[in-house]
């Protein structure tokens, strides 16, 4: 069995960021063993714009894979999306991978003032059909030319699902390559059930493999320090739940410990085939980053 890889998220969720601290934690990442430089989208929220972002990824970063993790197209027009990621994959001369999602969150679309009835996954593949035509160059309207740039990959960025449910895995598998899930409890025995609906469905669809990732926060650090680090960012990530809601999830939501017990984790994730993991960060404290990589570079 292949070795699981280790993909690490940028702190974008993380508050009072600057300009100097993401071009730091971005060179780290393409420098050091991860698979993969991860980042997501929210818009009611102090985040930096997630295309924004992509240009400063894609200019910053030589080497590693660029994987948005998730973006939800409903909360775009799906044309000027393509356009946007079109550019973002030649700017990194093909490392873009797109990961798209309903999104959890009304407030997102009604601060862009998008339909929250279009929060399905009937809509979502409508949009990534759409996408797929622009990216192939195809003309959808009268204009003298189609839109571009013509990405570098053709045929476009490779597209995942986020979810985390079997009905959105089988309802993706006309048009995603593979699967970005999440993980709160780190069961990697149950990850791996919704892994077997993804493998069962496009091999039925006739499809290769599917890429098979997960994800889940992390804390780096001995005693009690690592599970209040987590704490704190769930607080401030999840500010549209009830307070006492993330209170009771927060002792047993993502994971906290020493070096040596996330490797331990990482090689469970591994046994039941899982193709990578992306580690998302609980603070923008560099420590963090290099301690996480010296973790990675024992899957490497």
């Amino acid at each position: 069995m292949a070795p699981v890889r280790i993909g690490m998220t940028m702190p974008v969720m993380e508050p009072d960021l600057d300009a100097g601290t993401l071009h730091s934690w971005a060179t780290t990442i393409d420098d050091g063993p991860f698979s993969s430089l991860c980042w997501g989208e929210r818009i009611a929220f102090d985040n930096p714009e997630c295309l924004t972002f992509l240009g400063a990824a894609a200019a910053w970063t030589r080497r590693v894979p660029l994987v948005m993790t998730v973006v939800v197209p409903q909360l775009h027009d799906p044309v000027m999306l393509a356009k946007a990621l079109a550019t973002g994959d030649m700017l990194s001369e093909g490392r873009l991978t797109v990961a798209l999602g309903v999104g959890g969150r009304h407030e997102d679309y009604r601060a862009v003032r998008a339909d929250p009835s279009t929060q399905t996954m009937r809509q979502l593949a409508e949009r990534a059909e759409t996408m797929k035509r622009v990216w192939a160059g195809e003309k959808l309207t009268e204009s003298v030319l189609p839109v571009g740039p013509l990405p570098h990959r053709k045929g476009g960025p490779s597209l995942h699902v986020g979810t985390t449910g079997p009905k959105t895995i089988r309802s993706a598998v006309d048009w995603a390559d593979g699967i970005a899930g999440v993980t709160l409890d780190l069961d990697a025995s149950k990850q791996n059930e919704l892994f077997d609906v993804a493998r069962s469905a496009w091999a039925e669809a006739g499809r290769p493999a599917p890429h098979l990732a997960t994800s889940f926060w992390f804390a780096i650090g001995e005693g009690d320090a690592p599970r209040a680090q987590v704490t704190r960012h769930l607080h401030h990530y999840m500010n549209w739940i009830p307070t006492e809601f993330v209170d009771a999830i927060a002792p047993t939501t993502g994971w906290s410990g020493t070096e040596a017990e996330l490797g331990e984790v990482l090689r469970r994730f591994a046994d039941v085939g899982t193709d990578e993991v992306q580690l998302i960060p609980t603070s923008s404290d560099p420590d963090q980053l290099r301690r996480a990589a010296d973790v990675a570079a024992a899957f490497t």
